[in-house]
């Protein structure tokens, strides 16, 4: 085991930075628990799109969504066959459904709702309280753990992003255009970066690492130094 103590990793980014598959990663390595923050406010959207809480011009019904937040329940269960976390959204699995165009379209206008942020982030701090965790999302390093003994913030091109995106979502058999993915990937990330709540920011004590031109391999033996150096 690297760690001498159990600590915190935050890691934070962009839309469709390999966050997910990078932190997954590093918790299988270390013997930590991933915890997948994004899938838990896809999750609320999914619960939104069900409820005709999201309107047709893509607005959000904030005091119904709101209302609705204590009868939601989402649940992050390890999963054995991917190492990930399969999501439990009122008991049933929905890990490939938030997956899918139509809650990528509207979790940002989601996301970007105090009440909803204030409740997940209550939910995601309890999560870490044992530590021992890597957690990713748009806020962990600034809002959910500021105290994190490590930070990360990933980046890459908005074209590396889509192209990235857009073979994950053709292997799974999702009709979509090139264009139409990196068009969802710039809307994402203004809507992150400009939220009023919780905005997506690097966080003045994280690492960069931008991931453009990097393979998952070589991510991993950077940030396996960077473990190293943090525990010397």
């Amino acid at each position: 085991m690297i760690f001498m103590k159990d600590i915190i990793i935050a890691i934070d980014g962009y839309s469709s930075c390999g966050k997910s598959t990078f932190a997954k990663a590093i918790a299988e390595k270390l013997g930590y628990t991933f915890i997948d923050t994004g899938a838990m406010y896809r999750a609320v959207t999914l619960y939104a799109l069900r409820h005709q809480l999201i309107r047709a011009d893509g607005s959000v019904d904030e005091k119904g969504l709101t209302a609705a937040l204590p009868s939601i329940s989402i649940r992050l269960l390890r999963s054995a066959q991917s190492g990930g976390n399969s999501v439990f959204l009122n008991g049933e699995d929905v890990s490939e459904e938030i997956r899918l165009a139509g809650v990528s379209d509207s979790v940002s206008r989601v996301s970007e709702l105090a009440p909803v942020r204030e409740h997940l982030v209550a939910q995601q701090r309890a999560m870490g309280q044992r530590r021992a965790v890597v957690m990713d999302g748009r806020d962990i390093g600034t809002v959910v753990f500021p105290h994190a003994e490590l930070k990360i913030f990933m980046t890459a091109s908005p074209e590396v992003r889509a192209q990235r995106r857009y073979r994950e979502l053709r292997a799974k058999g999702v009709e979509t255009s090139l264009q139409e993915v990196e068009s969802n990937i710039r809307q994402r990330d203004a809507i992150d970066e400009n939220r009023a709540v919780s905005p997506l920011r690097k966080a003045n004590d994280a690492v960069l690492l931008d991931n453009s031109c990097m393979s998952v391999e070589e991510q991993m033996a950077w940030v396996m130094k960077l473990i190293t150096s943090t525990q010397s």
